[in-house]
């Protein structure tokens, strides 16, 4: 045996303690060292009093956990390798074979997808409710329904839901409901408080990949509540799972998370210049962003969002039906500093445009009806230089 390598592995020094700095340090751990046998016997990898394994959680992990559940208003956290990641977390830690599951005809597509696909293949039913039409909810929750999905506002489309009462009747029927809290980003408004008298949805997700990481290069979810027993259910599944995710993404959402509220609000001032703007053009049909007066659910962001006046850097347009959509795919390749890709939430500007009639249900016939629609996410870029860029796109439209 070679005493240097020994020596090297198993090297006594131990940095002194008192190291303070603005950013939390790293740890990468899979195995974990414990001081003695009472203690590996004794820790319990499903709370915070101690670490076993890196998949459990290391103190990095846990103090993301911790800043995630304080800035949602939650007091369990789990992280998971993305968005949907957390919606598949949830799904499986709540259903099982005879159960159903009630969607937004207007959400997230994969989270449809999944219930479609593995959902559908394990004897998990489920149904797409008008989210606009609290109506619509409550007809469709039977002796079957085990958990409600909600989203504000929804995919694509943006509409913003009366989150309230839909949460209400979930309340009523005694089925948990799950937010995709995403767009909202724990800022513009609280899951867990919805009419400030304590109204609250039974889990909130979030696509960390989006805004709390800020940088387009991130890819993570969390899972976040107040129900210890549910956070619980939730976390048996996550181990069983095998989900984790590495420190340095972790890190850079550290890194990310004090800048969340300044570089959101950007988004938003950004994206509502911009929406006016469009609206005034004789190109557009319509602008679809929850803040504008006239936009689907208008009404129900200013109730939920109008106090905090947050709004986030997303919005949606409909083109004049005149327009082809190989004329609006030549609008968006003409654009110079609006990239085509999908996410949002990152420097970069982007464009996407969508075929909402293959996107929607309940809806098909009438978005068929309708003109092209082209998603905008409003990066951090001039807003006036990005106003040019779509000036010369909507010339070359023309």
């Amino acid at each position: 045996m070679s005493k240097p390598i020994t020596d090297l592995i198993h090297h006594p020094y131990v940095p002194p303690e008192g190291f303070a700095a603005p950013q939390p340090g790293v740890f990468k751990a899979s195995t974990v060292i414990f001081p003695n046998t009472a203690a590996l016997r004794s820790r319990d990898w499903k709370t915070k009093d101690g670490y076993t394994y890196g998949l459990h959680g290391t103190p990095t992990s846990f103090m993301l956990e911790e800043r995630l559940a304080t800035l949602e208003g939650g007091q369990q956290c789990l992280l998971t390798p993305s968005g949907l990641a957390a919606i598949m977390n949830v799904d499986f830690a709540l259903l099982k074979s005879g159960d159903e599951v009630l969607i937004p005809d207007n959400a997230y597509g994969p989270n449809k997808a999944l219930a479609e696909g593995e959902l559908k293949g394990w004897g998990i039913t489920h149904q797409l409710y008008d989210p606009m039409d609290p109506a619509d909810l409550a007809r469709r929750i039977g002796p079957a329904t085990r958990l409600v999905w909600l989203e504000a506002p929804g995919s694509v489309t943006m509409e913003f839901p009366d989150l309230p009462a839909l949460v209400r009747i979930c309340r009523a029927a005694g089925v948990r409901c799950a937010l995709d809290n995403t767009w909202g980003a724990g800022l513009a408004f609280c899951a867990f408080d919805l009419d400030g008298h304590g109204l609250a949805v039974d889990i909130s997700i979030h696509a960390l990949t989006k805004y709390p990481s800020g940088g387009g290069d991130v890819l993570m979810g969390a899972v976040l509540t107040r129900d210890e027993s549910v956070h619980l259910d939730i976390k048996l599944t996550h181990m069983r799972l095998g989900l984790g995710v590495g420190a340095n993404d972790v890190e850079a959402v550290l890194r990310s998370l004090p800048s969340l509220s300044l570089r959101y609000r950007a988004h938003d001032v950004a994206a509502r210049e911009l929406a006016l703007w469009l609206k005034t053009r004789p190109e557009v049909a319509q602008v679809l962003h929850p803040a504008i007066e006239g936009a689907p659910g208008h009404e129900h962001w200013a109730s939920l969002c109008g106090p905090r006046d947050a709004a986030a850097g997303l919005f949606s347009i409909v083109f004049q039906p005149s327009y082809s959509q190989a004329q609006v795919d030549a609008f968006c390749d003409c654009l110079r500093l609006f990239k085509l890709g999908y996410s949002w939430g990152g420097p970069i500007s982007l464009v996407v445009p969508y075929q909402v009639a293959s996107l929607r249900s309940g809806q098909a016939a009438q978005w068929r009806s309708k003109g092209v629609l082209v998603r905008f996410s409003v990066g951090l870029e001039d807003v006036q230089d990005l106003r040019a860029d779509l000036a010369q796109a909507l010339a070359h439209l023309s």
